[in-house]
Formats: structure tokens, sequence, C-alpha cells
């Protein structure tokens, strides 16, 4: 074999090798779901106008969650977290019920042990009043299994989440309620 077509040959071999471990080492894409937030009208909150699009994606053991969300208060924080029910008909958001807690869990940061399911971490809005994030969860899936997030309802909060008061980190009235989604 001529040395030039030999060396090719192995040079490409050893990318497309190396290709390989590297799609190894990301989970596969699993199930989506998307949730459409739409501002609550039912609060004390004058002139309330959040929206946003929120992204779901199991990725093995883990769901990525990503999305932008406008209209919140400009370098504000906000509490943010999945609820029990995905119903958005009253104008308070209440209809969505408490946190998702399929596990019986205390209210608390995040991917910490023993917490809500529903836990996610807070909104901070930049100085035009939006927050773009992206976080991987575990302890939720999307759709399949009781921790499954498909059909819940998803709210934004108008205050911090204190990650301390239970059940609800004391985070004020519901801006913002979305249904997920399965895609």
């Amino acid at each position: 074999m001529n040395f030039r077509i030999a060396s090719r040959l192995s040079a490409a071999l050893g990318t497309a090798a190396l290709l390989t471990l590297a799609g190894c080492a990301t989970p596969a894409m699993g199930p989506t779901a998307s949730a459409d937030l739409l501002p609550t009208t039912g609060n004390a909150v004058t002139g309330n106008a959040v929206t946003g699009n929120v992204q779901f994606v199991q990725l093995g053991t883990m769901v990525r969650v990503n999305g932008t969300i406008k209209g919140l208060k400009p370098n504000a924080e906000h509490g943010f977290h999945i609820h029990e029910k995905g119903d958005c008909s009253s104008g308070d958001g209440m209809s969505a019920g408490g946190h998702f807690n399929p596990n019986a869990g205390v209210h608390g940061h995040a991917g910490e042990p023993g917490v809500h399911a529903g836990d996610l971490p807070s909104l901070h809005a930049d100085a035009t009043g939006t927050a773009t994030f992206s976080v991987e969860l575990r302890g939720v899936t999307v759709g399949s299994g009781p921790t499954d997030v498909v059909g819940r309802g998803l709210i934004v909060h108008a205050m911090p989440d204190d990650f301390v008061t239970q059940p609800t980190g004391n985070s004020g009235g519901r801006l913002a309620c979305a249904v997920i989604v399965k895609r």
C-alpha cells in the first residue's frame, strides 16, 4: 500500500474513533417537552407582561431545562417552580396547585437531596427584565414515571425564593403560568 494512502487511512480511522468515543460521553437525547409562559391576570401586579418559552430535554438520568423569560422586574430575582397541576385556568395561577413533590420532599435548592422535584433555581433578570437560563436537573423525567414533568404547571413568581420557608420558599404571587407539554 502506498505510504500516503496508508497515512490518510490511519488519520481517517483515528478521527472516526475519536468521534465515536466523544458520542459515547454525551447522553443520548431523549423525550422533549416545552412550556409557553403567559402572564397571570388575577394578582396584585399591575401591568404584568411576563412571557417566555422553556424547553425540557431528557439527557440520560438528567433533564436539561433552558429558556428565556421576558417582562420580569429588571435586575431582580424571581422564584421559579414546577407545580403539581397543569392548570392555568385561574387568573392568579393558583389552579396550578403547589410545588411538584412526588417524593414528599422539603422545599429547597434544586439538586440537593430530599427537595421537591419541582424546585428550580431562581431566575435572574437582566437590566431589560429578561432571564435566560440553562440548568440540568436530577430527580425529574420527561415523558415517564412518577417524576414526569409533562402535564405539570410551570410558574414564575414575583419575589426571590428564600429556599427556606416551607413549603413554598416565600416567593410571592404568580406572574406567569404554563402547562408543560410533550413535543
